[in-house]
């Protein structure tokens, strides 16, 4: 686990070719079709020498929930055991991961009429708005989601609409999906400098550009089932190229939205891995990867 560009890919990879291993892919935006330069997926040739499960699931109009992803996680993790191999999850969401780890409570499905009402109250006033609507109903939650973050916002309020209940009460008092059975290690990658992971952050996200992300949005953007309201179309990078498309924001714009929103994310990240228990992050925790890797031969 670690942050964007922090060369999770490549070490796996790597590992995957001294060891026995499967790499289940641990990324909520790589599980979209369609949606490859963008979300960093694994290249044609990376994939031909270490394939990854959980990648290219779903369509970018459907929905994929921490609860699905545990589901699917687990199941693959026994058929991998079954044929010998050592199942490696590989990624940056931490949600996934924490899911699999602790369970889930079991909360309310999408209602999908409720979430166009919250959509277009944030096109009428704004997520600030909403956040602020959040705020009034389930400060704890509010605390914890950021004003920009709109998926989460939009959940949350779904959440009390539906249930009558905030979701922090809904996730505190409501049964819960039990906690993984498994014995599970954490390694973390993650550079020392924080200066270095923003440049890596700047240089991919160019290097997106040339490979043809603004293409890749005009593509999605034709499809009818799409909109920018959607889960996909939120990811960072694709939302503010959706923006520039439509003339909300110049070109430069854009891009210096993408890679701060992307630093952003990386913040997120590492703020996760320093409250995570029994995480190994130093070289020689990584020395230790390969000998648990070695133990389970």
């Amino acid at each position: 686990m670690g942050p964007t560009t922090a060369g999770k890919t490549a070490l796996a990879i790597e590992l995957s070719q001294r060891f026995p291993v499967e790499i289940i892919s641990v990324d909520s935006a790589q599980v979209y079709r369609g949606m490859s330069i963008g979300t960093g997926k694994p290249s044609a040739e990376e994939l031909s020498l270490a394939p990854h499960h959980l990648i290219d699931v779903v369509e970018p109009f459907q929905t994929y929930s921490a609860a699905e992803f545990r589901r699917d996680a687990l199941q693959l993790i026994e058929d991998i055991k079954t044929r010998g191999r050592i199942p490696l999850l590989v990624g940056g969401t931490m949600l996934y991961f924490r899911a699999l780890r602790d369970g889930l409570a079991i909360m309310p499905t999408a209602d999908q009429s409720v979430r166009s009402d919250i959509a277009l109250e944030a096109s009428d006033h704004g997520w600030a708005s909403v956040h602020a609507r959040l705020k009034e109903v389930d400060p704890a939650a509010a605390a914890r989601i950021h004003p920009n973050d709109s998926q989460r916002i939009q959940r949350a309020l779904e959440v009390f609409i539906v249930t009558g209940k905030s979701m922090t009460c809904v996730q505190e008092d409501g049964k819960r999906v039990p906690q993984s059975p498994l014995s599970l290690a954490f390694f973390a990658v993650q550079p020392e400098n924080r200066s270095v992971l923003h440049s890596r952050i700047k240089s991919r996200f160019l290097n997106m550009l040339e490979m043809g992300l603004v293409e890749e949005v005009i593509a999605l953007r034709a499809r009818k089932e799409l909109d920018s309201t959607m889960a996909s179309m939120k990811v960072v990078g694709y939302r503010q190229i959706w923006s520039y498309l439509d003339k909300s924001m110049t070109y430069e714009d854009a891009i210096e939205k993408s890679i701060a929103a992307t630093r952003q994310l990386a913040k997120r990240q590492l703020t996760w891995l320093r409250s995570w228990q029994d995480l190994h992050s130093s070289c020689r925790d990584l020395r230790l990867l390969l000998e648990h890797l070695s133990s389970m031969l």
